[in-house]
């Protein structure tokens, strides 16, 4: 076979997938670009280059909140999402026997069979004035009376964090089962204490598994609207909400547009700061 056969043969493989990406996402995105460089004039759609919708997030206070809402949670999702999956990982991976941490995993990532919209409402009735959290509460004296926690940024956390901790879980554990236990024997052997050995030996090694992991959760989570609209009971909206708003209520196209790409330039730098700190860790 010749060297141009050989290469129509190759773009004949590669020509679906680009097909696929051209179509949608890059058509999409250009699109999206271009759409918030426009304006909204009454109810007209005018085209051009214009970066007021850009001014108009600094302008309004609550398209500004709006991004610090979505990146406060979404901070806070990742941390908290991280420090409950590494110790869940780390038990299956050191201290369930092999034959079993199949069954474990299996047990870790069951609320994935159900719906993720039900999950979030199944949150909803549980933090709700009259649910099980607040009657547990009360039954045990720590309460007089019912406190608010659906319909609250605790409520989104929680809703969150139940979500993503399955998925940290997967990614850390992937991770952790590849690392020899001779690392840590011998880190014992040297003197090490366990504390010292998780500090030096095992987190280091485990670190790429976490940053992929928190990449993919502050993905997700920041883009997420399902759960926000919820349980966090529109007290405060995140640009996925404020996005929906605008095209709903407002049919403002290019401010909508606009949030949207602000939303992609937060993602691309947090994907660009994961992908350098991965690139230097491998040095």
């Amino acid at each position: 076979m010749t060297a141009r056969a050989e290469r129509m043969r190759g773009w004949g493989f590669v020509a679906p997938a680009l097909i696929w990406t051209l179509a949608f996402f890059v058509v999409p995105f250009l699109v999206m670009g271009a759409m918030s460089l426009a304006t909204l004039e009454g109810r007209t759609l005018v085209w051009g280059v214009s970066l007021a919708n850009y001014a108009e997030l600094t302008e309004k206070a609550y398209l500004w909140r709006a991004i610090l809402v979505s990146l406060e949670i979404t901070l806070t999702v990742t941390v908290v999402s991280v420090l409950l999956a590494y110790p869940l990982a780390s038990i299956i991976a050191f201290r369930v026997p092999p034959r079993w941490q199949r069954l474990a995993l299996l047990l870790a990532i069951l609320p994935f069979w159900t719906s993720y919209v039900v999950r979030s409402y199944a949150w909803l009735l549980v933090l709700a004035r009259e649910g099980v959290v607040n009657q547990a509460l009360l039954g045990l004296g720590l309460l007089s009376e019912p406190v608010t926690l659906a319909n609250t940024r605790f409520a989104t956390v929680t809703g969150f964090v139940h979500f993503f901790v399955m998925l940290l879980t997967l990614t850390i554990y992937a991770n952790l089962i590849q690392l020899s236990p001779n690392y840590r024997r011998a880190a014992t052997d040297l003197g090490a204490s366990a504390f010292q050995t998780f500090c030096h030996v095992t987190l280091p090694l485990a670190l790429p598994g976490i940053v992929t992991g928190a990449f993919l959760t502050f993905v997700l989570c920041i883009g997420d609207y399902v759960t926000p609209q919820i349980l966090g009971g529109n007290t405060e909206l995140t640009v996925p909400q404020v996005i929906m708003v605008q095209l709903g209520r407002r049919a403002d196209f290019p401010l909508a547009s606009a949030l949207a790409i602000v939303l992609m330039g937060i993602v691309t730098l947090a994907y660009l700061a994961s992908a350098r700190w991965l690139r230097l860790d491998r040095l």
